[in-house]
């Protein structure tokens, strides 16, 4: 069974949360059981079609002790996305604390989408679903959460490199950032999910998921000369 770094811990309360206070109270196992059984849930009947009384059972917990901890099943998806935002978060966090300019960043960042996308296949499944119209009644929620830091973080990435000479002035930032996150994103379903894992084959080879390597010096020759100045 996948495992995601860690489970919902009480937030300040500047920040929403979308579990009930005694969630934050049963033990660790506990939790992991939840949100574990819930991950898979989600992650192979998408949200319209999750029963939030098989995630109760395969939790091992009755149903009315899964309302006590989510007020309803919208929350319960709310929280999972919240697993798989934290994993974004640490990954941007990590990699923002390492040496290198923009260029050697987005390397490193092609590498982590590469290995996390494995690792969390069934948290990227779950952020496939909510890009999908029939959680379009809480998108504005999800994309506001879940794009909000990293399209910042490639806006600065952006701006520093323009200012340092290594990015063409003309490029827009947020135009650029957005194009960038398009590909990584792209990316990134093309390691977790099993359609765009055949779409990838199609255009780039059947052995392209063996060639970790050539596949990032093949998109960093690409956007560098999209972003370097001419």
């Amino acid at each position: 069974m996948e495992k995601t770094k860690a489970t919902p811990k009480p937030k300040s309360s500047k920040t929403p949360k979308y579990y009930k206070e005694q969630f934050e109270k049963i033990a660790e196992e506990k939790r992991r059981r939840i949100i574990d059984a819930a991950l898979i849930e989600f992650s192979a009947m998408g949200y319209n079609a999750a029963n939030i009384n098989i995630i109760a059972k395969n939790a091992g917990i009755s149903i009315g002790s899964m309302y006590q901890y989510f007020g309803s099943k919208e929350h319960l998806f709310l929280t999972m996305i919240d697993e798989a935002y934290k994993v974004i978060e640490d990954s941007i966090t990590q990699i923002d604390s390492l040496e290198g300019n923009i260029y050697d960043k987005f390397e490193i960042i092609l590498a982590y989408i590469q290995k996390y996308s494995r690792e969390f296949r069934l948290l990227n499944q779950l952020y496939l679903e909510a890009t999908t119209q029939g959680v379009s009644k809480i998108s504005k929620k999800l994309s506001l959460k879940m794009e909000s830091i990293s399209a910042k973080y490639y806006r600065d990435l952006i701006t520093k490199a323009i200012k340092a000479g290594l990015v063409d002035e003309k490029i827009d930032p947020e135009i650029a950032a957005f194009c960038i996150d398009n590909i990584l994103v792209i990316l990134q379903f093309s390691y977790s999910s099993d359609y765009y894992i055949e779409r990838m084959k199609i255009y780039t080879g059947s052995d392209s998921h063996k060639k970790d390597a050539q596949v990032r010096e093949k998109i960093m020759y690409f956007l560098r000369k999209a972003l370097a100045p001419s």
